[in-house]
């Protein structure tokens, strides 16, 4: 039975049905008209000042910036009363998406704004401090920055030494302590900075104002000389004896772990849209310069090694696509079910997205890796050009690599999606040993050598996931019983299931999006978008297969490491493989004769 309300995780043991997802081609009438306003705003704005964002004009950013503010990008999920749109959550992932395409500069000070500069006060903020700072931030007239990172506090963010200690008179906190990496430093109003008072366990979060006039005992550091995001302005922040008042904390003392997690699980999912854009860019670059270019007397669009890279490339963004904005409507629909039950605005988008943690995770990792491989394919497609800081490509490298280290690095982000999904489990949450038992008890059994039919598109796609997934449990559930609670010591381990967590939710996602795709279209009018997802599950059957082969040796020997590599060979197994040649060679025909990401 097909699951309506599909809670975090969930996925990984029940079945959606393409009625239940959200994809690009629903986006309603308002997101088109957003979306393309976003579009020719970054077509007039941004992509005409490559080089100036190469060579760091980070007025040029901050100036950008106030523009997207006057156009109402700022504030999109904002309540109209705070001068925002007050649109919905897939609504805010949009415009991420296509806001962030063009350059990382811009990108990385549109998500540390909206972001992680302005979501702790709309989330966790009280009346007066939303009602003080949050119109200010919606328009460009302010902007925020999130000083949470020190030279010691990295992805241990709890292990923060900044202080904050109370006043004599007990009307400010006084702030004294290093903070590094943060981006929009450089033109920011406020920062959300995160301290310890006395020896408490967790850190707290305060808003300090900052004004360059009067700098409170603030100090800011030179421009960091980057890899990448040149124009993004990322310095470090000294803070000495600076005075908060006492109502500027956020929510209450102690909590500022708490919030910092749930902010980073919102940057999670908007970061994966922040690679979305982009891969389609570097897409359309590479295929006109394909078709442009001659070796031989032949455009190098014609050779197969060619079409091959731009197939694989499009395949990761249309798959990318598929499961982003599937998230985001999930977090948006539990937001909706929370509301239900009596929860507050804030409260229900904040349990929403806890609760989609693991897909947040899961999500960062994947979109930021395809992004980088994409702009990696680009530069080869490009050859001695794409080294040239007069092409496109190189930045688009460069500016990708920054993803792979925000909102935790992907080796953290592998390890917290499994670790959150065995939470779940030990909760109650979410049943995955059930599950996980009957698949034990099924490699014990004949297996069935009826062949099913497979006549209809993606059929045989369908019934591999659903081996795909008793694959991960049969290893998880495995793994868990062999180390209980000791399992998140074996970072190997977890991160070879993730790899495995990863790929199913892509998979699944394609094949939802495609399906809903052909009862619309039709599958003749869909055939590009079947071939890709073809693709991208026989890809996905490999890598599953070898990470599951790699978790199953680490922690197995004798008569179960054989009975557990039978069982991955039998749910990695294909009836009839895809031509994976012609597969390619139909999806670089499309994208050929469009001359652009046509998908």
């Amino acid at each position: 039975m097909a699951n309506k309300t599909l809670k975090g995780g969930e996925f990984i043991i029940k079945e959606s049905t393409f009625e239940d997802v959200f994809t690009p081609e629903d986006f309603n009438e308002e997101q088109r008209m957003m979306r393309d306003a976003v579009k020719e705003f970054v077509d007039r704005e941004m992509v005409p000042n490559r080089e100036r964002f190469e060579k760091g004009d980070y007025e040029l950013t901050e100036e950008l910036m106030k523009k997207a503010g006057e156009l109402g990008f700022l504030g999109i999920t904002l309540p109209e009363k705070y001068n925002g749109l007050d649109m919905g959550f897939s609504s805010s992932v949009l415009v991420t998406d296509y806001f962030s395409g063009a350059t990382g500069s811009m990108a990385t000070a549109y998500g540390a704004h909206t972001g992680i500069g302005t979501l702790p006060i709309a989330l966790y903020g009280n009346e007066k401090q939303k009602e003080k700072y949050l119109p200010k931030l919606a328009t460009g007239e302010w902007f925020g920055a999130y000083a949470l990172t020190e030279p010691t506090a990295g992805s241990d963010a709890n292990s923060g030494k900044t202080k904050a200690e109370l006043s004599e008179d007990k009307k400010h906190y006084i702030i004294n302590g290093q903070k590094m990496w943060i981006s929009n430093a450089g033109f920011c109003n406020l920062f959300i900075v995160f301290a310890r008072i006395e020896d408490d366990k967790y850190i707290s979060s305060f808003i300090v104002e900052y004004d360059k006039d009067n700098p409170n005992g603030i100090k800011l550091g030179n421009e960091e000389n980057k890899l990448g995001i040149h124009s993004s302005s990322t310095r470090q922040v000294f803070f000495e004896d600076t005075k908060v008042p006492i109502e500027n904390m956020l929510s209450d003392r102690g909590q500022g772990f708490k919030i910092a997690m749930n902010i980073l699980n919102i940057g999670r999912i908007k970061l994966a849209a922040a690679c979305l854009d982009a891969q389609r860019r570097v897409i359309s670059y590479s295929i006109e310069y394909a078709n442009e270019r001659k070796q031989f007397n032949t455009k190098i669009a014609d050779f197969e090694g060619i079409k091959s890279k731009l197939a694989d490339m499009a395949t990761s963004a249309y798959v990318g696509e598929s499961a982003t904005y599937r998230a985001a409507k999930l977090i948006e629909n539990r937001k909706e079910d929370f509301i239900k039950e009596g929860l507050s605005d804030t409260e229900a988008e904040l349990k929403a997205v806890e609760d989609f943690a693991v897909e947040c995770s899961l999500l960062k990792v994947a979109a930021s890796e395809d992004m980088q491989n994409c702009s990696d394919e680009g530069i080869q497609i490009y050859g001695g050009m794409g080294y040239s800081k007069d092409a496109p490509m190189e930045a688009a490298w460069r500016d990708a690599r920054i993803s792979r280290i925000y909102e935790g690095t992907n080796e953290i982000n592998r390890m917290h999606s499994v670790g959150m999904l065995l939470k779940k489990a030990l909760k109650g949450e979410i049943d995955l040993m059930t599950p996980a038992m009957a698949i034990q008890e099924e490699l014990t059994s004949i297996p069935s050598f009826d062949i099913p039919d497979f006549s209809e598109p993606l059929s045989e796609e369908k019934e591999i996931l659903e081996k795909l997934k008793k694959a991960f449990l049969m290893v998880a559930g495995s793994a868990v019983q062999k180390y209980g609670a000791d399992l998140e010591k074996h970072q190997n381990l977890l991160m070879s299931a993730a790899d495995m967590l990863i790929e199913i939710f892509m998979i699944e996602s394609a094949i939802l999006r495609t399906e809903k795709s052909i009862k619309e279209k039709g599958k003749e009018n869909q055939a590009g978008q079947i071939a890709m997802t073809r693709l991208y599950v026989y890809q996905a059957v490999e890598l599953i297969s070898a990470k599951g082969k790699e978790g199953i040796i680490s922690f197995s020997s004798g008569d179960e490491q054989r009975m557990l590599l039978m069982g991955l060979r039998r749910f990695t197994k294909y009836q009839n493989y895809p031509n994976i040649s012609e597969l390619k060679n139909s999806i670089a025909k499309q994208l050929i004769e469009a001359n652009e990401y046509c998908f």
